[in-house]
C-alpha cells in the first residue's frame, strides 16, 4: 500500500470509537489511501471489511488481505452494494469525507489551485461527464452566483458569477490560470489565496455532487447497521457538518425531531461524541490538513 497517498486524520479516535468485533463486518465507505482500513483490520479475526472507493486510483492501495473487499463505487450506493455481496447488516460504517493529498497534489486532478496550467477538473470518479471547466463554461450566472453562495460561502459570489461569465465570452475556461486571471477582478490581490480555498471547495461540490452523496448515504446507514452498530464521520467544512450533525441529532438530514402518538421522540441513534472530537496540536502539526477535522460517532439503539 502506498504510505503516502493520504496520512488519515484522527485514526486512533476513529479505531477506538468504531468500537470493532473481532468477528464483526464493517465499511470504511471513503477508502482512499487505505489507513482507516488498515487500521480496522488489524483489529478483525474473521471478521469482514469492505472499503468504498469511487476513484479508480485507488485500488494501488489494496491491503492484500482476505478479510477485505474493495468496491469502486460512491458510498451513497452502499445499501445496493452491500446487498450485491450479499450483505444486508453490518457492524460498523466509517466514513472519512475528506480530499485525498493524492488528489489533491496531482496536478491534473485539478484540484488544487497550486498548479496553475493544470486542466479545471476536480472529478473524484474519472468516469464522470461534469468537470470545474464544464460548470464555470456552461452554468447561467444565476447558478454560478448560487454555487459559489451556497457551496462556497462567498459574500461577494454574484460579482465573481458575473465576471465568470464576462470572461468566457472571449476566452473559453480550461486552466487553473483562468479562474485565477477571473478572481483578479473580483477579490484584492492580497486576498485572493484566502477565497480560492472556497471557491475551489465549492466547484468540487458541484462537480461531484458531494452533499447529495452524503445524505443519500447517511440516510441509508440506519437500516444497515446492527443494533449497537456505529456510524463515525469525519467532517471538514460547516457544510457536511452540519448535515452530519442533523442526522446524528434527528435521524434525517433536515435535522427535524420527529415523535411518536405519545409525543416521544424516534431517534435511532445514541450519541457517543456529544461534542466533535478535533485534532490535538500534535497532530495539526504532524498533518496541517488535519486541522478542520471534526468527528462524530453515534450507535444503532
Amino acid at each position: 500500500m502506498n504510505s503516502v497517498y493520504h496520512i488519515p486524520a484522527l485514526k486512533k479516535d476513529c479505531i477506538e470509537l468504531l468500537n470493532i468485533k473481532p468477528n464483526g463486518v464493517y465499511v470504511d465507505a471513503t477508502f482512499g489511501g487505505g489507513g482507516h482500513s488498515s487500521a480496522i483490520l488489524e483489529h478483525l479475526t474473521t471478521g469482514k471489511l469492505l472499503g468504498f472507493d469511487q476513484d479508480i486510483h485507488t485500488q494501488k492501495n489494496i491491503p492484500l488481505n482476505p478479510r477485505f473487499l474493495w468496491i469502486n463505487d460512491n458510498f451513497s450506493n452502499i445499501t445496493h452494494q452491500l446487498h450485491e455481496h450479499g450483505i444486508k447488516k453490518v457492524d460498523g460504517i466509517l466514513a472519512d469525507l475528506g480530499v485525498s493529498f493524492h488528489q489533491f497534489d496531482t496536478a491534473e486532478r485539478g484540484f488544487s489551485f497550486r498548479f496553475e496550467n493544470a486542466n479545471l477538473d476536480m472529478r473524484m470518479n474519472l468516469h464522470s461527464d461534469l468537470t470545474a471547466a464544464m460548470v464555470l463554461n456552461e452554468y447561467s450566472e444565476e447558478n454560478l452566483a448560487d454555487i459559489f453562495y451556497y457551496y462556497g460561502e462567498i459574500k461577494s459570489a454574484k460579482k465573481l458569477a458575473f465576471h465568470v461569465i464576462q470572461y468566457r465570452k472571449n476566452i473559453k475556461i480550461q486552466k487553473i490560470k483562468d479562474l485565477l486571471h477571473i478572481c483578479g477582478y473580483v477579490f484584492p490581490e492580497h486576498l485572493i489565496k484566502s477565497y480560492l480555498p472556497q471557491i475551489f471547495q465549492a466547484l468540487r461540490i458541484e462537480v461531484n455532487q458531494e452533499l447529495e452523496h452524503l445524505k443519500s448515504f447517511l440516510q441509508q446507514t440506519t437500516d444497515l447497521l446492527n443494533p449497537h452498530g456505529r456510524l463515525v464521520v469525519i467532517s471538514y467544512h460547516s457544510l457536511e457538518d452540519r448535515i452530519v450533525k442533523n442526522f446524528m441529532k434527528s435521524g434525517n438530514v433536515e435535522g427535524v425531531l420527529e415523535k411518536d402518538f405519545y409525543g416521544n421522540q424516534q431517534v435511532p441513534w445514541k450519541i457517543i461524541t456529544k461534542k466533535p472530537i478535533v485534532p490535538t496540536d500534535e497532530e495539526i502539526f504532524e498533518n496541517p490538513r488535519s486541522r478542520s477535522a471534526k468527528l462524530r460517532v453515534v450507535e444503532k439503539i
